[in-house]
């Protein structure tokens, strides 16, 4: 009897799974940019950082310790420089400005130093009084729980305001005639286009108790980022 031919044939080996090798690592071709290529990259970044430093943003330093605990002594400030409402119809419709509030920390102009960063605690209309070292608006008294008063000697000036008697050389003496002709029952009243400033560290600020009142087109600027 013949066997049958599938049977005289060896078992088959069972097929092996070999790993599939990968393909020639692609490489990433980088490419180095040219003299001009670079000089016109470098270009655009200086041109988009003199815009917003000209325009939008601006660093600042705090010299003094007249807005401490708020800022302090050596704190760098980037500030919003468009921010304010300005006259033009371009300005007010186009981009987002708004009115300076009682309660903004502000930066404006200034005689010395150049710059300086005060709260605004009176805005045009208010009529404002300071007694023992605290703020009343239209006869409310101001919850402010940024203002410190930090140990110093006693002035009356500083802490009864408007005074009725010129006290302090550091007082200007023409805002204190002024001052005088805006008194009215012992409060003062803000003019239309002006703000009155205070330090957030009462006792040691010169602000507008002292030199008077920050017209609205010297105020340039809100800080954004300590």
């Amino acid at each position: 009897m013949s066997t049958p031919a599938h049977a005289m044939r060896p078992p088959e080996e069972p097929a092996s799974v070999q790993p599939s090798l990968p393909g020639p690592v692609s490489r990433l071709h980088l490419h180095l940019p040219t003299v001009p290529e670079a000089f016109a990259s470098l270009l655009q970044t200086v041109v988009v950082a003199l815009f917003l430093l000209t325009f939008l943003l601006e660093p600042y330093l705090i010299p003094s310790e007249s807005m401490e605990h708020t800022l302090l002594v050596g704190d760098f400030l980037l500030v919003n420089k468009q921010i304010y409402a300005k006259t033009d119809w371009l300005s007010r419709h186009l981009l987002p400005y708004r009115g300076v509030e009682r309660g903004d920390v502000v930066v404006f102009h200034h005689p010395r130093p150049p710059f300086l960063v005060k709260r605004v605690v009176g805005v045009p209309g208010d009529r404002l009084r300071i007694e023992d070292g605290r703020v009343s608006v239209n006869g409310v008294v101001q919850d402010e729980p940024y203002a410190v008063f930090e140990p110093a000697a006693s002035n009356p000036f500083r802490d009864d305001f408007p005074a009725k008697v010129y006290t302090d050389p550091e007082v200007d003496p023409m805002w204190w005639r002024q001052m005088q002709s805006l008194t009215r029952a012992g409060e003062l009243v803000v003019p239309a286009g002006v703000y009155f400033v205070l330090g957030d560290n009462r006792n040691h600020s010169l602000d507008s108790r002292f030199w008077g009142f920050v017209p609205q087109s010297d105020i340039i600027a809100r800080p954004l980022v300590i």
